[in-house]
């Protein structure tokens, strides 16, 4: 297999792992105890989780798009 293309698989698996883990652990997180206070407001606990899921699925797809580019 060619090392540019080996490379580019790489990318693409580890998007495909960020997409298919962090949508389970936003699951999770939602259903925590510590994710809404006494009234059912988000805490903070749920705003930094939620950012934290954002950012890692925003980089992951932006790593799975630049994996495909790269094969071509």
């Amino acid at each position: 297999m060619d090392l540019p293309v080996a490379w580019s698989l790489l990318l693409i698996v580890t998007a495909l792992w960020n997409v298919f883990i962090w949508p389970q652990f936003w699951r999770r997180v939602t259903k925590d105890d510590r994710a809404r206070d006494a009234s059912g407001k988000p805490t903070t606990f749920f705003k930094v989780h939620a950012i934290l899921i954002s950012v890692s699925l925003v980089l992951g797809i932006a790593v799975g798009v630049l994996g495909i580019l790269t094969l071509f």
